[in-house]
């Protein structure tokens, strides 16, 4: 085959390799993200409800893992940032713990990661996936080309999902299983440089004959 004219990186992270966190690991990483979200708590309104954590399947991309999760905060309040008249919602803090791991050794390197919204699931029937994302570093080519590489983490709010994949412009760049319906990919977002605008992600869910039942981008029409 001829060279690609946009050679987009493709499937670049390492599929996940570890079940859900137990036990004292868990606890570790519980940790590590309860002190992300405590400088968080001021804003939020409150503290996270560490009882309400849900953890996604891992992925490692450069020399790192990277473990998503989510929960709720221990109370309903009004953020700080909110418009004035707001009612007190529970907040859902996101982010992710993140490790390195060399070849038969033990985790070490711990960093973490929190932010938190008062936009949630339930307050919007109209998502088809409830999405997550953060970038967690830089993808450079030639030519001042480039693009962030983004960790991508959600839950399916439509049936029969059974496969996740992140698209650039038709071209699937990552793709994973849905396990007790959450799914991880990472892969190359806001790629400029090849065409006369930037190019962005696309996240779609998959059933067993492979018909797509949810489409969603991680930036709106109006971004």
């Amino acid at each position: 085959m001829p060279p690609s004219a946009r050679p987009f990186p493709r499937f670049i992270a390492d599929a996940s390799q570890d079940s859900d966190p137990t036990g004292r690991w868990a606890e570790r990483l519980t940790t590590h993200f309860s002190e992300a979200c405590g400088t968080l708590s001021g804003d939020a309104g409150s503290e996270l409800d560490t009882s309400t954590l849900r953890w996604f399947p891992e992925r490692g991309w450069g020399g790192r893992v990277y473990v998503p999760v989510t929960g709720r905060a221990k109370e309903a309040s009004i953020p700080a940032d909110a418009p004035e008249g707001s009612d007190p919602v529970l907040v859902e803090f996101y982010g992710w713990v993140s490790f390195a791991r060399a070849e038969g050794d033990e985790p070490d390197d711990f960093t973490a990661k929190a932010e938190f919204t008062d936009v949630t699931a339930e307050d919007s029937p109209e998502w088809e996936i409830d999405l997550s994302d953060d970038v967690i570093g830089p993808w450079r080519s030639e030519a001042g080309r480039g693009g962030d590489v983004t960790l991508v983490w959600g839950l399916p709010m439509v049936r029969g999902a059974v496969a996740a994949t992140a698209e650039l412009d038709g071209d699937v760049v990552d793709q994973c299983p849905v396990r007790d319906g959450r799914f991880t990919l990472v892969a190359v977002d806001a790629v400029r440089g090849f065409d006369d605008s930037d190019v962005y992600m696309t996240v779609k869910l998959w059933d067993r004959r492979l018909a797509q039942v949810a489409s969603e981008g991680l930036y709106d029409e109006a971004e």
